[in-house]
């Protein structure tokens, strides 16, 4: 069997010179011995479009060379998130599922997950990743000066991060995945703006924590895009709650005591069971509640009635969106592939 004397280079984490076979590329082609054999030795009475064809059919046989060598290749990532069970649970689900579908390389996950935690822990937590070794990590966490302090050790390293839900400085990470946040504030704005009506009232907007940024972010989206929509609903922001129950009704019991006129709700930092609760207890109706993220809570409360509409994203999609972000950054895949901003969903019952 003849063998071509021609070397190609296979352009990714794979470099190494490869040699095909006439009857390979012929096949590949999907033209005649002959005709390949002429084109690859530079003979006469040879068209460009059959000259196309063999080169088209040697570059793809180098990508499916290449994507067959990194079938061994294994990406570990780090997933680190501050947020209550309901969302993160959701989150690792997400990522147990989709990534053992990427390919050509084996993404596999290691978990720290955490509802409440000090900064000083979680930077603890992110030091000791990074002295262990990790191929990347996957962060949602406060944007707080300690956390940037920290990262910026973390890139020293040769870390990549990429920032989950919430964001941080640009230049501290490799990527950001998750929905638009000032687009999704601006969405519920517009939305409860539709359905609250004419009367004037009060919306009441929760957030987890100001230092989250995602969230903070929505709240600015939501704010300009209600004053064009609705400049009769006025606002209140409560926060700190971290999206825990028992903190984030304290919070909202407050709120109802000093405001008589809320007539509506975007939760953008969830506990939304207390939320209902503390109205209740108060003798309040919500008129409009608007929520994020089909959590398991979330799809019951819409289930039945409770919510008026959830903005949410799949994070199935995100989760594969993270693992294409570190499979350009470590050319496990052409870096000219484009990665999606991520859609924004409306749920509604």
């Amino acid at each position: 069997m003849q063998t071509v004397a021609k070397h190609l280079k296979i352009t990714s984490s794979v470099f190494m010179t490869v040699k095909f076979t006439l009857k390979e590329i012929a096949h590949q082609a999907g033209l005649s011995l002959a005709t390949v054999d002429r084109v690859l030795h530079g003979r006469d009475h040879v068209r460009q479009t059959t000259i196309n064809r063999v080169r088209a059919a040697e570059a793809e046989l180098a990508r499916q060379y290449a994507s067959s060598q990194l079938r061994g290749t294994s990406v570990t990532l780090d997933i680190v998130m501050l947020a209550p069970d309901r969302f993160t649970s959701a989150v690792r689900a997400a990522f147990e599922a989709e990534l053992p579908l990427m390919r050509p390389a084996t993404f596999r996950a290691r978990f720290h997950l955490a509802e409440v935690l000090e900064e000083a822990a979680l930077i603890a937590v992110l030091r000791a990743i990074a002295r262990r070794g990790t191929q990347g990590i996957v962060l949602k966490a406060p944007a707080t000066p300690g956390i940037a302090a920290v990262l910026s050790e973390v890139s020293a390293r040769r870390i990549p991060v990429v920032t989950f839900v919430t964001d941080t400085e640009p230049a501290l990470r490799l990527a950001y995945v998750g929905m638009p946040n000032r687009k999704a504030g601006a969405t519920a704005a517009y939305l409860v703006a539709k359905m609250a009506g004419k009367e004037p009232g009060r919306v009441l907007l929760t957030l987890s924590s100001r230092s989250f940024e995602g969230e903070d972010a929505r709240r600015s989206g939501f704010l300009d895009s209600l004053t064009r929509h609705a400049p009769h609903l006025s606002t209140v922001t409560v926060s700190e709650g971290f999206g825990v129950d028992r903190q984030t009704a304290t919070l909202i019991e407050q709120a109802l005591s000093d405001h008589g006129d809320i007539r509506c709700v975007y939760s953008i930092g969830g506990g939304n069971r207390a939320i209902l609760n503390a109205f209740a207890a108060a003798g309040r109706q919500i008129e409009v509640f608007a929520a994020h993220d089909l959590d398991r809570t979330n799809i019951e409360l819409l289930r039945v009635g409770k919510l008026s509409f959830v903005i949410h994203h799949s994070l199935r999609q995100d989760a594969r969106r993270v693992a294409l972000h570190f499979g350009k950054h470590y050319r496990l895949i052409d870096p000219s592939v484009e990665i999606e901003e991520t859609e924004i969903n409306i749920a509604v019952p």
